[in-house]
């Protein structure tokens, strides 16, 4: 994006402060309740399962080959995100990986 405030300000509404975040910062060992959608209570069921760092979830995105419908159905299955929180979190990911990647 050019440094035009109409340029920010949709950005700004299209994506929470969580989001920006999360993608303006090397992931490192971020903890997975970091990712945009998952908070204490889908982290904690991530954590249940072995899944600690948003790393582990950027891999099994990656292994999905950034496919949202897979990566979605995965995350409910895993943790039982819903609709918004599949789409929060994938779009999130997919932010990051095309910044950083």
């Amino acid at each position: 994006l050019s440094g035009n405030s109409n340029n920010n300000a949709v950005l700004t509404a299209m994506t929470s402060r969580k989001h920006m975040q999360f993608c303006l910062e090397p992931m490192g060992d971020k903890s997975a309740q970091n990712l945009p959608g998952i908070g204490r209570v889908l982290g904690g069921r991530l954590q249940g399962s072995g899944i600690r760092h948003a790393r582990d979830i950027e891999g099994h995105f990656l292994v999905f080959n950034q496919n949202q419908e897979k990566f979605g159905s995965w995350l409910r299955d895993t943790c039982g995100a819903n609709a918004k929180q599949q789409r929060d979190c994938y779009n999130g990911l997919r932010e990051w990986t095309k910044n950083n990647l």
